[in-house]
């Protein structure tokens, strides 16, 4: 469930999900973008085996790698958005910081 999230995290830039699983979703991804700014081919395999999606992996080292290559960690954000209405689940946009434009007028 982790790695379908994390795959969909990367490609879309932001998810909605239960508070819970977000809060389950934000350290897995972060290590994963620590990964990609490395850029080496041993961090590229490493992250391979969590991220099976070829284009999520490519997008993974060749835009969000270099894109907080100067940032220290923190890549992502949670935002709480309330409840569901079917079972009152508390919800949350996990969101990774400083989305490149293009996605960030798409993905609302």
């Amino acid at each position: 469930m982790l790695r379908n999230m994390t795959v969909s995290l990367f490609q879309h830039e932001r998810i909605e999900t239960t508070t819970a699983k977000a809060k389950e979703l934000r350290p897995y991804a972060e290590r994963l973008i620590t990964l990609a700014k490395r850029g080496d081919l041993h961090a590229r395999r490493l992250a391979a085996r969590k991220v099976e999606d070829a284009g999520a992996l490519a997008k993974l080292f060749d835009n969000i790698g270099p894109r907080y290559a100067e940032r220290a960690g923190g890549y992502t954000r949670v935002l709480k958005t309330g409840f569901r209405k079917g079972d009152g689940a508390e919800m949350a946009l996990v969101e990774l910081v400083d989305r490149e434009p293009a996605a960030a007028e798409a993905g609302s």
